[in-house]
């Protein structure tokens, strides 16, 4: 089926009463294995391309530089590898840009064939991030793109995205800022930071998606809330990293426990990054460890080199780019590439399986209603 808007995927999870996990992507290897193992538990996906992430899968392994025609190549890459895999899947499908940064970053991902997108303005005054969302609300809609919002500012770091402290958001602010923009989503901060370095035991204030919840039903507003920086941070897969040599510390995420006490607060989509991170990070270190021979490889042993020269690092992407045609374009010259592209895969399902269990989204793809971006504009359009 074709991928489809992110609207029909939060009504169901809404309306039954479970989260959707939404996972970023950074290369086909990965796609693939988030579309495989959503399949394999009946679950909707939601696969995510960060802005910076488009960047890096349209050739710029120096991606916090990306162009803007960086972008564009990344987002036709990303969404070609998501069509691939999930055009004739049986399962609901969303490619979701994750932080957007400006309109014209939307628009290069609406183009390459996103359907639906999140513009970042948190970081702006109310009144400039409602005008912002706005602008790409009215432009999303048309094309029966939904979009995704934020307001309050989420502490930690997470590609271009850094606040060294926390904002809550208001509540009634956060009503109006649906009332003015008509937003599908809202990405709320409520306690969770990006990156790795979340702090032990935290807790979330899930009482601001209940009051935010609470108030929104009360004026008849449809508002899907989001939780950014919500990876748990597994600690075996951080010890496995150190064991082999990683230098990672004070790593800690979410509780599992947390994330899913936020679900019946109001919470409906839970986006996880860093996680993935790990898992594949972990694997490729094993597999140099249980190898040793494929370190002077001519086509892996330049990702070997680099996991050595920086061991403080875990995302995936400062690893790659020896492999960039296989990144982008999912091309496996060789059986060396193919065991990274294993170990890539093995780590996503890893991860991404767990968490469809523990956010209940396992066998609700029947009850997500198959809207096309054609149908889905029409209704825009009439609300």
């Amino acid at each position: 089926m074709p991928l489809i808007p992110l609207r029909p995927v939060m009504e169901a999870a809404m309306k039954h009463g479970y989260a959707q996990g939404a996972f970023n992507v950074n290369a086909v290897a990965q796609a693939k294995a988030v579309i495989e193992v959503h399949e394999m538990f009946r679950s909707p996906a939601i696969l995510q391309g960060a802005d910076l992430a488009n960047g890096f899968m349209g050739g710029c392994t120096d991606f916090a530089h990306a162009s803007l025609e960086n972008k564009k190549i990344g987002a036709k890459n990303i969404a070609a590898a998501v069509r691939k895999y999930g055009e004739n899947s049986p399962i609901p499908i969303v490619l979701h840009l994750d932080h957007g940064r400006d309109f014209d970053s939307c628009v290069a991902a609406i183009e390459g064939g996103y359907t639906s997108v999140m513009i970042d303005g948190s970081s702006l005054p109310f009144e400039e991030n409602v005008e912002l969302t706005r602008e790409v609300v009215r432009y999303a809609h048309a094309r029966g793109v939904s979009v995704e919002g934020e307001l309050g500012v989420l502490a930690g770091v997470e590609d271009h995205v850094f606040a060294e402290n926390s904002t809550y958001t208001n509540p009634l602010a956060a009503v109006e800022f649906f009332k003015k923009t008509g937003v599908d989503a809202l990405a709320i901060s409520y306690g969770t930071m990006h990156g790795a370095s979340k702090g032990k035991n935290v807790k979330l204030r899930k009482e601001i998606a209940i009051a935010i919840r609470e108030c929104l039903n009360h004026e008849g507003i449809f508002g899907a809330l989001v939780s950014h920086g919500s990876s748990t941070v597994p600690q075996y897969i951080v010890d496995e990293i150190n064991v082999l040599g990683g230098c990672l510390s004070n790593a800690h995420g979410i509780s599992i426990e947390e994330l899913k006490a936020a679900i019946p607060c109001g919470i409906n989509k839970i986006n996880v990054d860093t996680d993935i991170r790990l898992a594949v990070t972990r694997n490729m270190k094993e597999y140099f460890a249980a190898c040793p021979q494929k370190r002077t490889s001519s086509s892996v042993g330049p990702i070997y080199d680099l996991l050595e020269a920086k061991r403080e690092q875990f995302d995936p992407r400062v690893f790659l780019p020896p492999i960039m045609d296989t990144v982008m374009y999912g091309k496996i010259p060789d059986q060396d590439v193919a065991d990274i592209v294993d170990c890539v895969e093995r780590g996503v399902k890893e991860v991404v399986g767990t968490l469809i269990v523990e956010f209940g989204s396992f066998g609700r793809a029947p009850l997500v209603e198959q809207t096309g971006l054609e149908e889905m504009a029409r209704r825009y359009k009439n609300a």
